[in-house]
């Protein structure tokens, strides 16, 4: 391995500066104004893929934004990695909260600064050059790679799932690797083997046909805004817990092993409240603060409306009342069940004097994999090779949707080796990526080629 990575050294600012070409390219996925970005974009990576030696380079039309993929299959008997990121970045509004030009990337205090830096295009840069070095200083891997880069996962990668079904021959492999995460400290490596889903709902009450005079109907007719109100109490109980029935039927228990690690990792409740300016935390009863922040479905208000909100007063009864509602899910929850339970158990709430719609507007499964699973195992082993320390495990409080799109179509474990900080700024100004992370990054790659193929 010593001429690998030594081959790392030798190539350290060159690394930069191609790092810093790429975040000068705006790919934008949601603005129109960027097509051309978006494609000049695949066309580098297309580029680039080559130069490093992966064959089968292709750029796939979907109907939107294109796919770049590329293999490389000459380690016979060895087992495949699919790696996934993306090449879009989000929009950079507001503009002048950024302390320098977001597509004019700055190197300070060991970090880039410039959007898509963290998010994504400084990870998937990551395994880029970890294949670069083994083929330029050995001439094979030790394990086949298959590289699948998209330009719509900032926008739900609509056009990815149908891709996926579509070339599931040309896709299989035996692990899929995405890094598109944050380590949850500076210096220390983290795997993330766990992510919560998604079910988003709107709830519309009508009573009457029109607003009323408070005065004139006030204590005859119900008010909708009093209804939604008294529904959604009805929610949660006092302890956090969800009481919408049937709610935590399917839910996977979080394990002995999942409990040790995660009360291992060094949380402040109290750091964490005042991060957030917070009084103070709640959450369900009975489960430590990350398993609730990780590991815990959830309910949330997202947001509610009705009725009079101008300046100053009238006194009305309004004839409509809204509310967003999110529930995050865990592994085994499917997002249409759990909206079907919200709303049955919703309309068993609803008044005789109201009428109400229920939407669900979208969802995605969560995703847990196995600690023991040998792939994450090898990851585990060259993540601390290559920093130094014990590695962090760690669980995701948000949502990846395409990552049990993945294992459901290529029916593969999904690898979290993220190497972003809780700091990064993604989707907000002055997003940033650690150059020691980037670097570490790299060599943790070519360190987990060679532990991967060991599993033959």
């Amino acid at each position: 391995m010593k001429n690998t990575l030594d081959f790392l050294g030798q190539h350290h600012d060159r690394y930069e500066q191609e790092l810093i070409d790429i975040l000068k390219i705006p790919s934008i996925s949601s603005n129109p104004d960027n097509i051309d970005d978006m494609r000049d974009m695949a066309e580098l990576l297309k580029k680039e893929m080559r130069s490093i030696g992966m064959d089968e380079v292709s750029i796939f039309e979907t109907d939107g934004h294109p796919v770049v993929y590329s293999e490389w299959l000459g380690a016979p008997g060895a087992p495949t990695l699919l790696i996934y990121g993306h090449y879009d970045v989000q929009p950079v509004d507001p503009v002048d909260l950024w302390s320098s030009p977001p597509f004019e990337p700055v190197i300070k205090d060991g970090k880039i600064f410039a959007r898509g830096s963290a998010d994504d295009k400084g990870q998937i840069y990551i395994h880029l050059k970890a294949i670069e070095a083994w083929l330029a200083t050995k001439g094979t891997l030790p394990v086949n790679v298959k590289l699948l880069f998209e330009g719509e996962e900032e926008i739900g990668s609509a056009h990815l799932e149908d891709f996926i079904t579509k070339h599931e021959e040309m896709l299989a492999a035996d692990y899929v690797v995405i890094s598109d995460t944050p380590m949850f400290r500076e210096g220390y490596p983290g795997i993330t083997y766990g992510l919560r889903g998604l079910a988003y709902l709107q709830v519309n009450l009508r009573g009457t046909s029109t607003d009323l005079h408070s005065g004139s109907f006030g204590g005859l007719v119900k008010n909708p805004i009093n209804a939604l109100v008294e529904i959604l109490a009805q929610m949660k109980d006092e302890d956090g817990r969800i009481l919408i029935r049937g709610f935590y039927d399917d839910v996977l228990p979080i394990t002995e092993n999942e409990h040790d690690k995660l009360s291992n990792l060094p949380f402040s409740a109290k750091d964490f409240a005042d991060s957030i300016n917070a009084p103070a935390l709640f959450g369900e009863a009975g489960y430590d603060d990350l398993e609730r922040l990780w590991a815990r479905p959830t309910f949330d208000i997202n947001g509610i409306w009705g009725g009079f909100q101008g300046e100053g007063a009238k006194t009305v009864i309004p004839a409509e009342a809204h509310a967003k509602v999110s529930m995050r899910l865990v592994a085994d929850q499917d997002p249409d069940d759990i909206a079907e339970k919200f709303t049955t158990y919703v309309k068993s709430l609803i008044p005789e004097s109201m009428e109400a719609e229920i939407e669900a507007m979208h969802g995605g499964f969560g995703y847990v994999t196995d600690l023991d699973n040998p792939g994450l195992q090898a990851g585990v082993r060259a993540l601390k090779k290559a920093f130094g320390k014990e590695v962090d495990f760690l669980r995701e409080g948000g949502s990846i949707p395409i990552v049990k799109v993945f294992a459901d179509i290529i029916k593969a474990p999904v690898l979290l080796m993220g190497y972003g900080l809780p700091d990064q700024n993604a989707h907000a100004p002055n997003e940033n990526f650690s150059l020691y992370n980037f670097h570490k990054g790299i060599e943790s790659i070519v360190y987990f080629f060679e532990e991967i193929g060991n599993l033959k």
